[in-house]
Protein backbone atom coordinates (compact mmCIF):
# COMPACT_ATOMS: atom_id res chain seq x y z
CA UNK A 1 0.00 0.00 0.00
CA UNK A 2 0.97 3.45 -0.75
CA UNK A 3 -0.21 6.74 0.73
CA UNK A 4 -1.41 8.74 -2.25
CA UNK A 5 -0.63 12.35 -1.99
CA UNK A 6 -2.56 15.13 -4.25
CA UNK A 7 -2.40 18.83 -5.52
CA UNK A 8 -3.49 21.42 -2.79
CA UNK A 9 -6.65 23.23 -2.98
CA UNK A 10 -6.73 26.15 -5.53
CA UNK A 11 -7.17 29.81 -3.69
CA UNK A 12 -10.08 30.89 -5.12
CA UNK A 13 -12.84 29.42 -2.63
CA UNK A 14 -15.54 29.28 -5.54
CA UNK A 15 -13.37 26.91 -7.65
CA UNK A 16 -12.07 24.80 -4.59
CA UNK A 17 -15.42 24.16 -3.75
CA UNK A 18 -16.87 23.22 -7.36
CA UNK A 19 -13.57 21.26 -7.50
CA UNK A 20 -14.10 19.38 -4.19
CA UNK A 21 -17.65 18.66 -5.46
CA UNK A 22 -16.35 17.18 -8.63
CA UNK A 23 -13.60 15.07 -6.70
CA UNK A 24 -13.85 11.13 -6.01
CA UNK A 25 -10.89 9.20 -5.03
CA UNK A 26 -10.52 7.64 -8.51
CA UNK A 27 -7.55 6.48 -7.93
CA UNK A 28 -8.71 3.36 -6.71
CA UNK A 29 -9.28 0.90 -9.22
CA UNK A 30 -10.33 -3.10 -8.94
CA UNK A 31 -7.83 -5.71 -10.14
CA UNK A 32 -8.85 -9.47 -10.03
CA UNK A 33 -11.50 -9.29 -7.81
CA UNK A 34 -9.16 -7.14 -5.37
CA UNK A 35 -8.86 -3.29 -4.53
CA UNK A 36 -5.83 -1.79 -5.16
CA UNK A 37 -4.54 1.87 -6.41
CA UNK A 38 -3.59 2.83 -9.52
CA UNK A 39 -0.10 3.69 -10.71
CA UNK A 40 0.02 7.97 -10.28
CA UNK A 41 2.82 10.00 -10.74
CA UNK A 42 3.01 12.57 -7.93
CA UNK A 43 6.41 14.39 -6.56
CA UNK A 44 4.61 15.27 -3.75
CA UNK A 45 4.73 11.59 -2.55
CA UNK A 46 8.61 11.47 -3.54
CA UNK A 47 10.92 11.46 -1.41
CA UNK A 48 9.12 13.44 1.59
CA UNK A 49 8.03 10.52 3.80
CA UNK A 50 4.72 10.28 2.45
CA UNK A 51 5.25 6.74 1.52
CA UNK A 52 3.57 3.82 3.94
CA UNK A 53 3.77 0.04 3.42
CA UNK A 54 0.75 -1.66 5.65
CA UNK A 55 -0.10 -5.31 4.71
CA UNK A 56 -4.11 -5.32 6.18
CA UNK A 57 -4.22 -1.67 5.37
CA UNK A 58 -5.15 1.00 2.08
CA UNK A 59 -4.07 4.59 3.90
CA UNK A 60 -5.17 7.64 0.91
CA UNK A 61 -4.04 11.01 1.56
CA UNK A 62 -6.33 13.37 -0.38
CA UNK A 63 -5.13 16.64 -0.38
CA UNK A 64 -7.99 18.29 -2.47
CA UNK A 65 -10.45 17.33 0.37
CA UNK A 66 -8.12 17.46 3.22
CA UNK A 67 -8.78 14.18 4.50
CA UNK A 68 -6.90 11.02 5.05
CA UNK A 69 -8.63 7.75 4.24
CA UNK A 70 -8.02 4.52 5.95
CA UNK A 71 -9.32 1.92 4.05
CA UNK A 72 -9.34 -1.89 6.07
CA UNK A 73 -8.51 -4.80 3.84
CA UNK A 74 -7.37 -7.52 6.91
CA UNK A 75 -5.94 -10.64 5.63
CA UNK A 76 -8.37 -13.84 5.47
CA UNK A 77 -11.69 -12.95 7.94
CA UNK A 78 -12.40 -9.41 7.92
CA UNK A 79 -11.91 -8.56 11.63
CA UNK A 80 -9.59 -6.98 13.95
CA UNK A 81 -6.79 -9.39 13.95
CA UNK A 82 -3.47 -8.15 15.95
CA UNK A 83 -2.18 -7.71 11.98
CA UNK A 84 -4.87 -4.92 11.03
CA UNK A 85 -4.80 -3.67 14.78
CA UNK A 86 -0.89 -3.03 14.36
CA UNK A 87 -1.68 -1.23 11.00
CA UNK A 88 -4.49 1.14 12.44
CA UNK A 89 -1.82 2.76 14.66
CA UNK A 90 1.13 2.73 12.42
CA UNK A 91 -1.19 4.62 9.87
CA UNK A 92 -2.41 6.82 12.80
CA UNK A 93 1.42 7.88 14.20
CA UNK A 94 1.86 9.10 10.26
CA UNK A 95 -0.58 11.27 10.18
CA UNK A 96 0.59 12.63 12.93
CA UNK A 97 4.50 12.24 11.46
CA UNK A 98 2.72 14.39 8.31
CA UNK A 99 1.45 17.28 10.60
CA UNK A 100 4.78 17.60 12.25
CA UNK A 101 6.55 17.94 8.73
CA UNK A 102 4.03 20.24 6.85
CA UNK A 103 4.09 24.14 7.00
CA UNK A 104 0.01 23.88 6.75
CA UNK A 105 -2.33 20.97 8.34
CA UNK A 106 -2.24 18.30 5.60
CA UNK A 107 -5.91 17.50 6.53
CA UNK A 108 -8.72 18.10 8.12
CA UNK A 109 -10.80 15.09 8.21
CA UNK A 110 -10.14 10.99 9.10
CA UNK A 111 -12.40 8.54 7.66
CA UNK A 112 -12.18 4.86 8.59
CA UNK A 113 -13.42 2.77 5.78
CA UNK A 114 -13.64 -0.69 4.48
CA UNK A 115 -12.41 -2.21 1.17
CA UNK A 116 -14.55 -5.22 1.86
CA UNK A 117 -18.09 -5.32 -0.29
CA UNK A 118 -20.55 -5.36 2.42
CA UNK A 119 -18.45 -5.53 5.39
CA UNK A 120 -17.11 -2.83 7.26
CA UNK A 121 -15.39 -5.85 9.82
CA UNK A 122 -16.81 -8.61 11.71
CA UNK A 123 -15.20 -7.65 15.07
CA UNK A 124 -13.13 -9.64 16.76
CA UNK A 125 -10.66 -12.81 16.33
CA UNK A 126 -12.89 -15.18 17.45
CA UNK A 127 -10.83 -18.01 16.68
CA UNK A 128 -7.63 -17.37 18.18
CA UNK A 129 -9.89 -15.82 21.18
CA UNK A 130 -11.23 -19.45 21.79
CA UNK A 131 -7.98 -20.72 21.74
CA UNK A 132 -6.16 -18.33 23.68
CA UNK A 133 -9.07 -19.20 26.29
CA UNK A 134 -8.04 -22.35 26.13
CA UNK A 135 -5.02 -22.23 26.87
CA UNK A 136 -5.34 -20.05 30.09
CA UNK A 137 -3.55 -17.43 27.85
CA UNK A 138 -4.24 -13.83 29.85
CA UNK A 139 -1.14 -12.62 28.80
CA UNK A 140 -1.63 -12.80 24.96
CA UNK A 141 -5.53 -11.82 25.47
CA UNK A 142 -4.37 -8.98 27.62
CA UNK A 143 -1.79 -7.73 24.96
CA UNK A 144 -4.32 -8.16 22.51
CA UNK A 145 -7.14 -5.70 24.18
CA UNK A 146 -4.23 -3.44 25.15
CA UNK A 147 -3.23 -2.99 21.34
CA UNK A 148 -7.18 -2.04 20.49
CA UNK A 149 -7.19 0.45 23.28
CA UNK A 150 -4.15 2.03 22.26
CA UNK A 151 -5.74 2.38 19.03
CA UNK A 152 -9.18 3.48 20.26
CA UNK A 153 -7.79 5.96 22.30
CA UNK A 154 -5.66 7.77 19.99
CA UNK A 155 -7.87 7.96 17.58
CA UNK A 156 -10.90 9.08 20.10
CA UNK A 157 -8.46 12.05 20.92
CA UNK A 158 -7.46 12.64 17.31
CA UNK A 159 -3.78 11.95 18.32
CA UNK A 160 -4.49 15.62 19.89
CA UNK A 161 -4.34 16.51 15.94
CA UNK A 162 -7.09 19.67 14.76
CA UNK A 163 -8.97 16.84 12.81
CA UNK A 164 -12.54 15.90 12.69
CA UNK A 165 -12.70 12.11 12.12
CA UNK A 166 -15.78 10.09 10.36
CA UNK A 167 -16.73 6.21 10.22
CA UNK A 168 -17.74 5.51 6.61
CA UNK A 169 -19.96 2.14 7.36
CA UNK A 170 -21.04 0.57 4.26
CA UNK A 171 -22.52 -3.36 5.28
CA UNK A 172 -22.08 -4.66 8.64
CA UNK A 173 -20.07 -3.49 11.51
CA UNK A 174 -20.12 -5.98 14.70
CA UNK A 175 -18.65 -6.55 17.54
CA UNK A 176 -15.16 -4.86 17.93
CA UNK A 177 -16.26 -3.61 14.17
CA UNK A 178 -19.07 -1.32 15.73
CA UNK A 179 -16.41 -0.33 18.40
CA UNK A 180 -14.43 1.00 15.84
CA UNK A 181 -16.95 2.81 14.37
CA UNK A 182 -17.61 4.95 18.05
CA UNK A 183 -14.46 5.86 18.41
CA UNK A 184 -15.12 8.12 15.88
CA UNK A 185 -16.62 11.70 16.03
CA UNK A 186 -19.45 10.88 13.42
CA UNK A 187 -20.91 7.90 12.05
CA UNK A 188 -21.97 7.74 8.38
CA UNK A 189 -23.55 4.67 7.52
CA UNK A 190 -25.59 3.29 4.16
CA UNK A 191 -29.12 2.40 4.58
CA UNK A 192 -28.01 -1.41 4.43
CA UNK A 193 -25.74 -1.10 6.76
CA UNK A 194 -25.93 -3.25 10.14
CA UNK A 195 -24.54 -2.24 13.35
CA UNK A 196 -24.75 -5.16 16.90
CA UNK A 197 -22.45 -6.21 19.67
CA UNK A 198 -23.16 -9.96 20.02
CA UNK A 199 -20.81 -11.24 22.54
CA UNK A 200 -23.43 -12.08 25.10
CA UNK A 201 -24.40 -14.63 22.80
CA UNK A 202 -21.11 -16.55 24.25
CA UNK A 203 -21.70 -14.74 27.70
CA UNK A 204 -18.72 -12.36 26.87
CA UNK A 205 -19.12 -8.41 26.43
CA UNK A 206 -17.68 -5.87 24.26
CA UNK A 207 -13.92 -4.88 25.72
CA UNK A 208 -12.77 -2.07 23.57
CA UNK A 209 -14.49 0.66 24.05
CA UNK A 210 -18.20 0.03 22.97
CA UNK A 211 -19.55 0.72 26.38
CA UNK A 212 -17.42 3.62 26.99
CA UNK A 213 -18.64 5.66 23.65
CA UNK A 214 -22.56 4.57 23.36
CA UNK A 215 -22.70 5.16 27.57
CA UNK A 216 -21.35 9.07 26.47
CA UNK A 217 -23.94 8.88 23.68
CA UNK A 218 -26.95 7.45 24.20
CA UNK A 219 -26.71 6.64 28.05
CA UNK A 220 -25.54 3.73 30.33
CA UNK A 221 -29.25 2.49 30.32
CA UNK A 222 -29.70 2.16 26.42
CA UNK A 223 -26.15 1.54 26.31
CA UNK A 224 -26.13 -1.79 28.32
CA UNK A 225 -29.54 -2.75 27.05
CA UNK A 226 -28.04 -3.03 23.46
CA UNK A 227 -25.41 -4.86 24.77
CA UNK A 228 -27.10 -7.17 26.94
CA UNK A 229 -29.59 -7.71 23.39
CA UNK A 230 -26.98 -8.99 21.33
CA UNK A 231 -29.68 -7.92 18.90
CA UNK A 232 -28.47 -6.68 15.33
CA UNK A 233 -29.86 -3.08 14.22
CA UNK A 234 -30.49 -0.93 10.93
CA UNK A 235 -28.48 1.78 10.18
CA UNK A 236 -31.97 3.28 10.24
CA UNK A 237 -32.63 2.21 13.91
CA UNK A 238 -28.85 3.57 14.67
CA UNK A 239 -30.10 6.62 13.23
CA UNK A 240 -33.36 6.86 14.95
CA UNK A 241 -31.27 7.09 18.49
CA UNK A 242 -28.67 8.77 17.71
CA UNK A 243 -25.73 6.75 17.48
CA UNK A 244 -25.11 7.35 13.35
CA UNK A 245 -25.11 10.79 12.55
CA UNK A 246 -25.77 10.64 9.13
CA UNK A 247 -27.82 8.17 6.46
CA UNK A 248 -26.84 7.92 2.62
CA UNK A 249 -28.65 5.31 0.48
CA UNK A 250 -26.40 2.54 -0.87
CA UNK A 251 -23.65 3.43 -3.14
CA UNK A 252 -23.50 7.22 -1.95
CA UNK A 253 -21.53 6.93 1.26
CA UNK A 254 -18.22 7.67 -0.28
CA UNK A 255 -20.50 10.70 -1.91
CA UNK A 256 -22.03 11.55 1.41
CA UNK A 257 -18.55 11.90 3.21
CA UNK A 258 -17.45 14.19 0.93
CA UNK A 259 -21.07 16.52 0.69
CA UNK A 260 -20.34 16.70 4.34
CA UNK A 261 -17.11 17.97 3.99
CA UNK A 262 -18.31 20.58 1.69
CA UNK A 263 -21.12 21.75 3.47
CA UNK A 264 -19.45 22.08 6.41
CA UNK A 265 -16.13 23.58 4.45
CA UNK A 266 -16.72 27.19 6.56
CA UNK A 267 -17.62 25.48 10.24
CA UNK A 268 -15.11 23.16 10.35
CA UNK A 269 -13.12 25.15 12.95
CA UNK A 270 -16.19 25.21 15.49
CA UNK A 271 -17.01 21.93 14.56
CA UNK A 272 -14.09 20.39 15.54
CA UNK A 273 -13.89 22.63 18.59
CA UNK A 274 -17.63 21.16 20.10
CA UNK A 275 -16.09 17.92 19.30
CA UNK A 276 -13.03 18.22 20.91
CA UNK A 277 -14.91 19.62 24.27
CA UNK A 278 -16.90 15.95 24.31
CA UNK A 279 -13.84 14.75 25.81
CA UNK A 280 -13.76 17.72 28.27
CA UNK A 281 -16.90 17.77 29.07
CA UNK A 282 -16.82 13.87 29.99
CA UNK A 283 -13.36 12.51 28.73
CA UNK A 284 -12.60 8.89 27.74
CA UNK A 285 -9.27 7.81 29.50
CA UNK A 286 -6.72 5.17 28.49
CA UNK A 287 -6.87 3.78 32.28
CA UNK A 288 -11.00 3.65 31.68
CA UNK A 289 -10.42 1.83 28.22
CA UNK A 290 -7.44 -0.20 29.94
CA UNK A 291 -9.47 -1.38 32.88
CA UNK A 292 -12.29 -2.32 31.00
CA UNK A 293 -10.02 -4.60 29.09
CA UNK A 294 -8.83 -6.09 32.31
CA UNK A 295 -12.08 -7.26 32.92
CA UNK A 296 -12.91 -8.81 29.55
CA UNK A 297 -10.13 -10.97 30.24
CA UNK A 298 -11.39 -12.21 33.38
CA UNK A 299 -14.63 -12.63 31.88
CA UNK A 300 -13.37 -14.37 29.20
CA UNK A 301 -11.09 -16.90 31.13
CA UNK A 302 -14.16 -17.83 32.64
CA UNK A 303 -16.13 -18.85 29.58
CA UNK A 304 -17.01 -22.89 29.34
CA UNK A 305 -16.74 -25.79 26.88
CA UNK A 306 -20.50 -24.67 25.39
CA UNK A 307 -19.70 -21.02 25.10
CA UNK A 308 -16.30 -21.69 23.34
CA UNK A 309 -18.28 -23.80 20.99
CA UNK A 310 -20.13 -20.78 20.06
CA UNK A 311 -17.92 -18.46 19.34
CA UNK A 312 -16.30 -21.25 17.37
CA UNK A 313 -19.75 -21.74 15.05
CA UNK A 314 -19.72 -17.44 15.15
CA UNK A 315 -16.09 -17.65 14.36
CA UNK A 316 -16.97 -20.25 11.57
CA UNK A 317 -20.07 -18.03 10.21
CA UNK A 318 -17.46 -15.43 9.83
CA UNK A 319 -15.83 -17.43 7.58
CA UNK A 320 -18.26 -18.30 5.73
CA UNK A 321 -19.64 -14.70 5.03
CA UNK A 322 -16.01 -13.94 4.05
CA UNK A 323 -15.83 -17.04 1.22
CA UNK A 324 -18.99 -15.52 -0.19
CA UNK A 325 -17.37 -12.17 -0.55
CA UNK A 326 -14.62 -13.19 -1.74
CA UNK A 327 -16.30 -15.25 -4.26
CA UNK A 328 -18.54 -12.75 -5.11
CA UNK A 329 -15.79 -10.26 -5.79
CA UNK A 330 -13.57 -13.00 -7.99
CA UNK A 331 -16.61 -12.84 -10.67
Amino acid sequence: MTIVTKTALPTNSREASADLRRHRPAEVTYIDGATALAPRHDPLSEGDGSELTLPELDAVLDRHAKTYWLYMRPEGCPSFTFGLVRDVKAAIDHLGHLFANSFEAPARYMVMASRMPGIFNLGGDLRNFANLIRSKDGAMLTKYGRACTEAQYERSIKMNLPIISISLVQGDALGGGFECALADDLIVAEKSAKFGLPECLFSLFPGMGALSFLTRKIGAAQAEKMVFSGKIYTATEMHEMGVVDVLAEDGMGDQKVYDFIEKNERSFASRRAVYAARQVVNPITRAELDRIVDLWVDAALSLGPTDLRIMERLASAQDRRWAGVSQAAAR
